[in-house]
């Protein structure tokens, strides 16, 4: 590695920082156009699931945002008594919760059409430099999840 030792221990030389920093100036961005629909960003998020393919199972959803049965839960429940989703359990298997968007919450979506442009403007990366960034995410966070889910350390050199 080029860097001298040293490096590795400076906040602006930190991968984790960088994308934690990044993710909350994103989501700050988020917050004022949501708090206008009454939603948060994990319960758009869900919304954002279930508008690519309706009627799914809590742990399809959960899979999808990466998130745990115990943060995936709570986040339906409020969806539900906001009105937007609704949660029933398979006839076919009754262990399987299934979410399905209610007429309100189909009808969210046309109100939200104007937030993706409002992000794209924010970040500042055309259509090209976002999907590029997209699919770098996805490749650091399919790395990071194979060696988490191993539960070995990483090796220290690349």
């Amino acid at each position: 590695m080029s860097s001298s030792s040293g490096e590795h221990f400076l906040l602006d030389e930190q991968v984790c920082f960088a994308l934690y920093a990044a993710s909350r100036a994103v989501t700050d961005v988020y917050r004022p156009l949501l708090n206008e629909l009454g939603l948060t960003y994990p319960q758009y998020l869900v919304l954002l699931v279930l508008w690519e393919r309706d009627s799914r199972s809590i742990k399809d959803i959960g899979e999808a945002l990466h998130l745990d049965y115990g943060t995936i839960s709570p986040l339906l429940k409020r969806l539900e008594t906001a009105g937007l989703v609704t949660r029933h359990r398979l006839a076919s298997d009754e262990r399987t919760v299934s979410v399905t968007l209610t007429e309100a919450g189909e009808g969210l979506r046309e109100r939200v059409t104007g937030i993706p442009p409002v992000i794209g403007c924010a970040i500042g990366l055309d259509d090209g430099p976002r999907r590029d960034l997209i699919r770098t995410l996805k490749a650091l966070t399919a790395s990071a999840l194979a060696i988490s889910t191993t539960q070995e350390a990483p090796n220290a050199q690349p």
